[in-house]
Parts: C-alpha cells; structure tokens; sequence
C-alpha cells in the first residue's frame, strides 16, 4: 500500500496533519495536531491570522505538513510550519469521510501517545478517499486498524474463544466483549456472512452487500467505545445526503 512509511524528522520538523482548527485570541489559531512521535496534541499558532501570513492558508486539515513545536504542557506552541506536499484533495462525500476519520482520531486517541503506524495508515485512506472511488472500503479498514491501534481490534476470523474458524458460507452474530458465535436459524439482530468477516480480516474490497454489513458491525464495535455523544461528521453526512439516499451513511 503506498504512503505507509513515514518520512524520518528532518531540521528538528516532524510530520504531521491538522485534524481540526478554531479561532483563538484575535490573531492566532487551536489546533489539534497528529504528528509523527506525538501523536495527538493541542498547539497554538501565534499570529497565524493575521494578514499576509501564510500560515492561516497552511494550516488546515488534509494538508501534509512539516511541523516544530515547543512546550511540554497540555498545549504546545507551534515555532515552524511548512508544507509536506500537495493538499490531498476530497470532495463531497469522500470530504466528509476524511471528517469521520478526523473526528475518530479526536475522539479515541489519547494526547500525547505516539502512533505512528497509524499515522502513516490514515495517510494512506486519506490518498484512497481522494481517489474518488467507493468511500466504505476504506474508512471500514481504518476503522479495524484504529481500534487494533487501541488495543480494541475485534477477532473476526474466528468464533469466540478461539475454537473455530469463520467459514465463508456460514452466518454469525457479533456479540460485544464474548466476540462471534453462529448464527440462530432465528435471529432477531444483524446477522453477518462469514465471507464479509473474511474480507474484512484480510483487508479486500467489499461489495455492496458486504459494505453493509461491515458498517453495522463496526458501528456497534465503535459506539462501545465513542459513547452516547454523536458524531459531528456522521451527522453532517446525514444532513447532506441522507434525504436523497436514506440508506447511505459513513457508519449507518
């Protein structure tokens, strides 16, 4: 997969995006920052409003980076910013998926952990959103590698406690801390193939029937951990284009 080896510091700069920014005092930027052995951090950007600054321009989210900060409190302050090549391009749908993909990162991460592995995989969806294909595959693969980041990645190869192996043909259940077991001839929940749990475990395509599925399991997964508070960008997506296609969401 391309994009998935971070590029080493140089000149005391490390690499990083902006996954969210606001206004702060009359001339200055907050941002929450993921950078290459800092994880996610707050940083201020003095003056990075003020006119002619080209800071304001740079520092947003989607944009590679190069970065320097100082400060070893809960906010850093950023000294240096440059860019690390072109903004990565989103649109539309394929935009407000690489929101999601932010606002996880805000919401899961802990602050000032370093995961950079994860960084260069969020790197790398990012490239695959701006590729203007399906948005699900991708996003279902950041979310499994997120929660394994975590420590949280669900086994879904084999059934619960490790005695079987998922069989393509076959249909399971999810069930939240035990894991999978197969499926009832009855069931009154979402009932997944094992052929959708295969081709998640192995990282392939999905088709529409298995997108589906995928995003009902790991919706469930992720609501244990995010908790009651909605998501923004799943928000938004409904907003924008759920009256035109009801069935159609980031994590429905």
């Amino acid at each position: 997969m391309s994009g998935l080896v971070p590029a080493p510091a140089r000149d005391g700069l490390f690499q990083a995006f902006v996954l969210h920014r606001r206004d702060y005092t009359n001339t200055s930027l907050l941002l929450e920052v993921f950078g290459i052995g800092l994880g996610r951090f707050a940083a201020i950007a003095k003056g990075a409003r003020r006119p002619r600054n080209p800071a304001s321009a740079l520092l947003q989210p989607f944009q590679p980076l190069w970065l320097s900060a100082v400060g070893r409190g809960e906010v850093r302050t950023l000294t240096r910013s440059e860019g690390a090549g072109r903004p990565i391009a989103l649109e539309g749908r394929a935009l407000l998926g690489g929101f999601y993909l932010n606002e996880l990162l805000i919401r899961l991460l802990a602050r000032h952990e370093a995961h950079d592995p994860l960084f260069a995989f969020y790197q790398d969806a990012l490239a695959r959103l701006a590729e203007g294909g399906e948005l699900e595959t991708p996003l279902r693969r950041f979310e499994l590698r997120l929660l394994g980041e975590l420590g949280y990645a669900p086994t879904l190869d084999r059934e619960a406690g490790g005695r079987e192996p998922v069989l393509a043909e076959r249909s399971y259940r999810y069930e939240a801390e035990r894991g999978l077991r197969r499926a009832a001839a009855v069931e009154t929940g979402p009932v997944l193939s094992g052929a959708t749990l295969l081709a998640l475990t192995r990282g392939e395509d999905l088709d529409p029937a298995q997108r589906r599925e995928a995003r009902i399991l790991l919706r469930g997964i992720l609501a244990h951990y995010l908790g009651e508070r909605p998501l923004n960008s799943r928000e938004l997506y409904r907003r924008w284009y759920g009256a035109r296609n009801p069935t159609e969401a980031l994590a429905q």
